[in-house]
């Protein structure tokens, strides 16, 4: 039966249970009513959703559609999408906004370029960046920012080479795609975001289609199918997940792990751990938390009546520590088998990129580990600035030190 609990007034997000565990508001939740009824900031009625299987059942439901034109209108935190005050279609090529069969064929043109096989070719190619970037971090002087010298060069380097966008280009579209992420700010400054973001790819994919290269972009831009602007906005999509959540990953689990002695030990003496360690860093913290659907009929979910047209709210992060799913889910426990972890959504949308974001853990995580034996934080750990304000959680800085 249905617990009687209060109804959360906007989405709790206040990190009150430590820098990596969930809300405790969500957790209470979680535990009372797993599909619950929410009031949004504007008054609207709406649902959370925090328990894994009802969040499982719900990705995979078509009918909870992706697209923000449904309903009421809100702006999903994974588009970095500016509000807008009309209704209105999807953004071209934001295949990550749009239902069927939009959505599958935009998709199906980028499916071959990410795969396993692809993925693993790479792989090599990673490491590689990701050693010069260690090698470069090693000639600094600690103290140093791990998010500027490792966390977010890596990532970016890999993206940049993978969709054809020049790495010197990198300061302006990290700027804007971080700005995009910011959850409070006006609509001029993440308008102001958009569209720097929005023109530099449109041009650098109209220069694709006259003169390709070997990269995904100039892949996509052989589709004469696709215009210009959706070849903007897949590529918008892509370098913005392409980078932030990864790099959001990377200093966030190294933060996680400094904070785990115990479990860091164990990976310093087997990194046959390391695979296993990746897939429980992602379950455990979950960066990309938040995600919007709106329902597109009346339809039944966690013993609940959604009704047509309502915003149902996931959250990712309770629902992969759920402990009907996961036994002791608030423990880091690196010999977990995290299988079936949702930190890459599930269903259609689930992540075209969640391959290459393993491999950038295992080499960026393996690498640093090995080449810093005494890497350190090198403020107390209250003092590490958490991405609280932000749509894809992390920190701001880990300033980290070591000894020779």
């Amino acid at each position: 039966m249905t617990q009687t609990v209060p109804v959360p007034q906007g989405l709790p997000m206040e990190r009150d249970a430590g820098p990596f565990d969930p809300p405790r508001e969500i957790t209470r939740l979680r535990e009372a009513r797993p599909v619950s009824p929410m009031v949004f900031p504007d008054g609207h009625e709406g649902w959370l959703v925090t328990g894994y299987d009802e969040v499982r059942q719900m990705m995979a439901d078509t009918r909870f559609s992706s697209r923000q034109d449904i309903g009421i209108l809100h702006v999903p935190y994974e588009t970095g999408m500016p509000a807008q005050t009309e209704p209105s279609p999807p953004m071209p090529g934001m295949f990550v906004a749009m239902d069927p069969p939009d959505h599958g064929r935009l998709r199906k043109r980028l499916t071959g370029a990410f795969t396993v096989k692809r993925m693993k070719q790479l792989e090599e190619h990673i490491v590689e960046i990701t050693e010069r970037q260690l090698d470069a971090m090693a000639n600094l002087v600690p103290p140093i920012d791990l998010v500027k010298e490792f966390a977010l060069p890596v990532p970016s380097l890999v993206i940049c080479e993978l969709l054809g966008v020049p790495y010197e280009d990198r300061e302006s579209f990290q700027a804007n795609s971080a700005q995009l992420m910011v959850r409070d700010q006006t609509l001029e400054e993440k308008m102001a975001a958009f569209i720097g973001m929005n023109t530099f790819l449109t041009e650098l994919v109209t220069r694709k289609r006259e003169t390709p290269g070997d990269d995904i972009l100039s892949d996509l831009g052989r589709h004469e199918d696709l215009t210009i602007e959706e070849l903007a906005g897949a590529a918008f999509l892509l370098l913005l997940a392409g980078h932030e959540t990864t790099a959001n990953m990377l200093a966030l689990g190294t933060f996680a792990l400094l904070e785990h002695p115990d479990q860091l030990a164990e990976l310093r003496a087997d990194p046959a751990l390391l695979p296993g360690a990746v897939e429980e860093l992602l379950r455990y913290l979950s960066v990309a938390d938040i995600f919007f659907r709106y329902a597109t009929e009346d339809l039944e979910l966690g013993g609940e009546t959604i009704r047509a047209g309502s915003t149902v709210v996931v959250s990712l992060l309770a629902a992969n520590r759920d402990p009907r799913r996961f036994e002791h889910p608030d423990a880091l426990d690196l010999h977990r088998n995290a299988r079936g972890l949702l930190s890459f959504g599930h269903g259609i949308h689930q992540c075209l990129g969640q391959q290459l974001a393993r491999i950038e853990m295992r080499a960026g995580f393996e690498g640093l580990l090995r080449r810093f034996p005494a890497l350190a934080l090198a403020v107390p750990a209250g003092e590490v600035k958490l991405k609280t304000d932000m749509n894809i959680y992390g920190v701001h800085e880990l300033p980290v030190t070591w000894t020779e």
